[in-house]
């Protein structure tokens, strides 16, 4: 049979005799009361955490009522924290940009420009600078892709590259 618990909950055998009396209880505990979203069995272990790292304050018989007040606690910070998270999820987000009218404005701009410069490309300039550019192809896996050499594929794109110069006078 087991000891009465009269001694130092800091000692460790003390202590494990209560996490073995208790725990099962206080999961159950916080499981019929809160369910298992929130985790009981993690909040069971930070009780018993911070029941160790105030076992010289915590007198043996206060001990299973420290717990479950503990775990209770904890749960309820989860669940305030639970819903805090999902009220700020539902709600919509303001994009707010640093980008001043003007700078959009140059922006789309210059998105036309580049446009239309790219449109000026022959078809063949075209397709290798925009596979090598936009979709991150290398040049060789673009020479297999349109059945050329690896020479052909730099020759397109560099001069993709000098045409664009000429037409974009800032890029």
């Amino acid at each position: 049979m087991s000891k009465p618990i009269q001694d130092n909950i800091c000692e460790s055998q003390l202590f494990e005799r209560l996490y073995k009396k208790h725990a099962k209880n206080l999961h159950d505990f916080l499981h019929y009361k809160f369910g298992d979203q929130l985790c009981p069995q993690d909040k069971v272990q930070e009780a018993f955490i911070k029941l160790w790292q105030n076992c010289g304050k915590v007198s043996p018989n206060k001990a299973k009522s420290y717990l479950f007040t503990t775990a209770n606690n904890l749960m309820l910070n989860a669940y305030t924290h639970q819903k805090v998270v999902l009220k700020y999820s539902k709600q919509p987000q303001n994009h707010i940009s640093n980008e001043t009218p003007e700078f959009v404005l140059e922006e789309k701009e210059y998105h036309l420009k580049l446009q239309k410069a790219l449109s000026k490309l022959t078809e063949a300039q075209r397709v290798a600078f925009l596979m090598n550019r936009v979709e991150g192809k290398r040049f060789k896996e673009i020479a297999e892709v349109l059945n050329i050499s690896v020479k052909g594929v730099e020759k397109r794109i560099y001069g993709a590259l000098k045409k664009l110069r000429e037409d974009i006078d800032e890029l």
